[in-house]
């Protein structure tokens, strides 16, 4: 047990010796020197071998240190006795150490650098890889975003100014956009067909935006498990936030799914008039109205704001996906 210790310390010692810089071990080989230089001219000079008529001042001595500890030995000065010669053998054996801890700390550095280089490597082939993948998605992506945000245009617009739609691109800067600013009272004609030119199911504007919902939110979420977005935190965050939605919406859009199956909350209505008498309820709707106090608008309340949520989502993950392809280009 004592001898595993003490091989973690002095593994935990060599670690933080290799961590220090180099320039710090050549800083002490170098200050070490007019240390020594001092002591050696302190000592008498009795005590080296001096040559005669040669200097032994304190430059003198300097001048020795530095030979000693670079172990050049030119041999004109030399320790003679034992105070010298242990103060000489200490300067040389420090010499040695700093010497070969600097060589180990640039070892250590070089090392650091080529594991850095490495790491820097393999995150350029990575983002490289995970921006060809998202590339290749881009066209996919948005014609799924492009059809959600037409049907959210749909169920929001008044049947008369759907039928004026010439082009599924509702997204430019024209009077068909998705206006995301739209009124409940908007969506009063949701249960009517889109409209739309691409959409010949004839089917209820919102039962057609639930689906495309679900889809453009499974899309997005395979998105997310095939493409690495965290190189693109905006993207993944408006990703996310749209399944999320899509997921807590998903619980709650039963009546939208089939609206021939609509039922009143008193049930009192005739299932095939019950469209129409929702439809009759949004559109009378007043802005100082309680919604909580009609519980048949309460579902719409929810629509409304999953609307006004991922429609706006998924515009910012249009934008974003424009510049990413454009980049490309």
């Amino acid at each position: 047990m004592m001898k595993y210790t003490l091989q973690q310390h002095m593994s935990h010692f060599f670690h933080l010796v290799s961590n220090i810089r180099p320039v710090v071990w050549i800083g002490l080989y170098v200050c070490v020197i007019p240390l020594f230089a001092l002591i050696y001219w302190a000592l008498p000079d009795w005590q080296f071998h001096i040559p005669e008529g040669d200097a032994t001042g304190y430059g003198a001595w300097l001048y020795y240190s530095i030979v000693t500890i670079s172990t050049l030995g030119f041999g004109d000065y030399t320790p003679a006795h034992g105070a010298s010669q242990a103060v000489t053998a200490v300067e040389v054996m420090c010499g040695l150490i700093f010497l070969g801890l600097f060589l180990n700390a640039v070892g250590a550095m070089k090392s650091e650098i080529d594991v850095e280089s490495e790491i820097e490597k393999q995150k350029a082939l990575h983002n490289a890889a995970e921006t060809d993948k998202l590339q290749k998605s881009v066209p996919m992506v948005l014609n799924t975003l492009n059809v959600f945000l037409a049907y959210c245009y749909a169920v929001t617009t008044p049947q008369e100014q759907r039928n004026k739609i010439t082009d599924i691109d509702v997204t430019g800067d024209d009077d068909l956009k998705y206006n995301p600013d739209f009124r409940l009272r908007d969506m009063a004609d949701m249960f009517e067909p889109t409209g739309l030119p691409f959409d010949r199911t004839n089917l209820p504007a919102v039962e057609r935006l639930v689906v495309s919902a679900g889809r453009t939110s499974l899309v997005l979420d395979s998105l997310q498990q095939r493409v690495d977005l965290t190189l693109w935190p905006l993207l993944l965050e408006d990703c996310f936030a749209f399944v999320a939605n899509y997921q807590m919406f998903s619980n709650t859009d039963v009546m939208f799914r089939n609206p021939d199956r609509i039922v009143l909350a008193d049930g009192s209505a005739d299932p095939s008039k019950a469209k129409d008498i929702l439809s009759k309820k949004i559109s009378d709707w007043t802005p100082d109205e309680d919604l909580s106090l009609d519980p048949d608008l309460k579902s719409v309340a929810e629509l409304y704001a999953f609307i006004k949520e991922n429609a706006e989502k998924a515009r910012e993950i249009e934008t974003l996906l424009t510049e990413i392809a454009l980049k490309k280009d």
